[in-house]
C-alpha cells in the first residue's frame, strides 16, 4: 500500500494511492459509514500496524464504488505533506554508508551515529525549501526513511523489521558550514523544511528486503548519487535494534538511515547548492521525491 499526506480546506488529509488516483480516506469513510476508520495522519500514525488492517479493507470495499466518486483525486492537483506529521522522533544515522565514509575522509564507525532532527524541518514532495541566509554550504543526501509501526524497547535485530510500518523517500538537506562548526551536527541538519520525504510511504510488504534498494539522487537532473541499501553499515534492523536499547521507538518516529557517495561535500570542486536549484530523489519501489531550493524571505 502507498500512503500519502495532502493539503486541503479540510486540513492535513491521509490519502491511499490506488489505480485510478487517490483514495481521500477521510471522504471514503464518511462515504462508507465506517467509524472504525483513522481518517487522519496523527490518528492513523500514531497506532501504525495496529490500523494498517483498517485501511485495508476500507480499500477493499471502496474499490467497487471508486468509479466517479468525489473522493477519489487526481494526484496531480494535490498538495503534497510530509509523509508523516508530528513524529515523537527524527532520528538519523551518520556515516552509514562505505563509500560515503570514504568520500567524507572519515572512518567506518564501530556503532551507529545517531543523531536528530526536528519537526520544523519536514516538508513534502514539490515543497520549495528555504535556503537559510546564516549559511552557504548547502547539500542534498538521498537516504531511505524507515516509519515505525507499533512502540517498543530492547528491540532485538531478529524482530526489528516485525516494528516497521513502511518506508519513504527523505532529504536529509545539510548547511555543511553550520553542520561543521561544531562536532554537533545538529544546527546544520535541522533547518525549515530541511527533511522532505515522500511523496509516498510504502508498507514494508510492498518494499521487501530493505537492504537490496538501489538508491539515486539529481541535482538540477544530473545523476549524483547513484548507489545501493546493500553499501549500509549498519542495517536497518541493526539501527532499530540499537536505537530502542537507549529510548522507547514509538509508533510515527521517523530514522533515516544515512546516505551513499556522491555528494557535494565529497567532491573536490565544491559547488553548493543555490536558489533555483532542483533536487531530486529516488529510491526503489518508493517513488521520486523533489523540492526546489528557493531564497530564504
Amino acid at each position: 500500500m502507498k500512503l500519502l499526506t495532502f493539503r486541503s480546506f479540510k486540513g492535513i488529509s491521509l490519502g491511499i494511492k490506488i489505480e485510478s488516483g487517490v483514495l481521500d480516506v477521510r471522504g471514503a469513510a464518511q462515504a462508507l459509514e465506517r467509524d472504525d476508520v483513522p481518517v487522519t495522519p496523527a490518528a492513523f500514525f500514531t497506532r501504525g500496524l495496529d490500523h494498517l488492517p483498517d485501511l485495508i479493507s476500507l480499500v477493499d470495499e471502496a474499490l467497487p464504488h471508486a468509479e466517479g466518486a468525489p473522493w477519489i483525486l487526481d494526484e496531480e492537483t494535490l498538495q503534497f505533506g510530509p509523509c508523516l506529521f508530528n513524529p515523537e522522533k527524527i532520528l538519523c544515522v551518520g556515516l552509514n554508508y562505505r563509500r560515503h565514509a570514504a568520500e567524507s575522509g572519515a572512518q567506518v564507525p564501530e556503532v551507529p551515529v545517531l543523531f536528530s532532527k526536528f519537526n520544523n524541518a519536514l516538508a513534502g514532495h514539490n515543497e520549495d525549501v528555504p535556503l537559510p541566509t546564516v549559511a552557504k554550504q548547502y547539500d542534498y543526501e538521498v537516504e531511505l526513511g524507515v516509519v515505525i509501526g507499533r512502540t517498543g524497547k530492547y528491540i532485538s535485530e531478529d524482530e526489528a523489521l516485525d516494528y516497521v510500518l513502511g518506508y519513504c523517500n527523505a532529504n536529509d538537506l545539510s548547511a555543511r558550514d553550520l553542520q561543521m562548526r561544531t562536532n554537533q551536527w545538529l544546527l546544520g541538519k535541522t533547518p525549515d523544511k530541511f527533511c522532505p520525504t515522500g511523496p509516498y510511504l510504502v508498507t514494508a510488504d510492498e518494499v521487501g528486503d530493505p537492504q537490496k534498494l538501489a538508491t539515486k539522487s539529481w541535482l538540477n537532473g544530473e545523476l549524483r548519487q547513484n548507489s545501493s541499501t546493500a553499501d549500509m553499515v549498519f542495517t536497518v534492523a541493526q539501527v532499530i535494534s540499537y536505537a530502542s536499547q537507549y529510548m522507547r521507538l514509538r509508533a510515527g518516529d521517523l530514522i533515516l538511515t544515512g546516505t551513499p557517495e556522491g555528494v557535494i561535500l565529497g567532491m573536490k570542486e565544491k559547488v553548493w547548492m543555490k536558489p533555483g536549484d532542483i533536487s531530486s530523489i529516488e529510491i526503489e519501489k518508493l517513488g521520486t521525491l523533489t523540492n526546489k531550493m528557493v531564497a530564504e524571505v
